[in-house]
C-alpha cells in the first residue's frame, strides 16, 4: 500500500513537463510573434505512441476551419502493439483553444505572410499539449543574418572565456 508521501512524490513528478518532440526548424524559418499552449484531441493509440516519445512536428501547421483550430501534417507513428484500432499517422487533429484565442489567431492570419506552426509537443500533468506560434516567414537574408549573429555571439563568448582563463592563470 502506498503512503501519502509516495503518492505526493509521484504526483509532483507527473506535474512536470515531459518533452516529446520539438520543431527547431520553425525558429529558423519564422519570426515568432506570439505563442499559445493548447490541448490536443487524440485517440488512445496516439497517446500510447506519444508516451513512447515518438512524433515529428517538422511539416506541421495549424489551419482554422469554421471557428475550430486543426493541426495538420504532424506525424505520430502507429502504435506498435496496436490492432485494427490504430490511427492514421498524419491525420488532422483538433486543437483545444478558447474561442477568443481562435478569433484572435484567425484575425492575424488575414495578414499576408502569417502562419501558425507547432513548436513543441509535450505532456503536462498527464495531458498531451502542443505549443503553437503565430509566425511570419523569414526571408533568406534574414536567416543568414540570424546565423551570422549566432556565430558572432559564439566567437565573442569564446574570446571572453579565453581572457578569463588567462586572468585566472595569471592570478594563481
Amino acid at each position: 500500500m502506498a503512503t501519502d508521501k509516495t503518492k505526493a512524490k509521484s504526483k509532483a513528478k507527473d506535474e512536470g513537463r515531459k518533452l516529446i518532440a520539438q520543431n527547431k526548424k520553425a525558429r529558423h524559418d519564422y519570426h515568432i510573434i506570439d505563442t499559445y499552449e493548447c490541448g490536443l484531441v487524440l485517440t488512445g493509440t496516439e497517446v500510447k505512441s506519444l508516451r513512447q516519445g515518438r512524433a515529428s512536428l517538422v511539416d506541421g501547421f495549424v489551419q482554422i476551419d469554421g471557428h475550430e483550430a486543426w493541426l495538420h501534417h504532424v506525424h505520430i507513428p502507429e502504435y506498435t502493439q496496436g490492432t485494427w484500432t490504430n490511427h492514421a499517422a498524419r491525420r488532422k487533429r483538433k486543437l483545444l483553444l478558447h474561442r477568443a484565442e481562435i478569433d484572435k489567431l484567425e484575425a492575424k492570419l488575414q495578414d499576408a505572410g502569417h502562419t501558425i506552426v507547432p513548436l513543441v509537443l509535450y505532456f503536462k500533468s498527464g495531458r498531451a499539449k502542443v505549443e503553437i506560434a503565430l509566425a511570419k516567414g523569414k526571408k533568406e537574408y534574414d536567416k543568414r543574418q540570424t546565423l551570422r549573429e549566432r556565430q558572432d555571439r559564439r566567437e565573442a563568448d569564446k574570446a571572453m572565456s579565453a581572457v578569463r582563463r588567462r586572468q585566472r592563470a595569471a592570478g594563481s
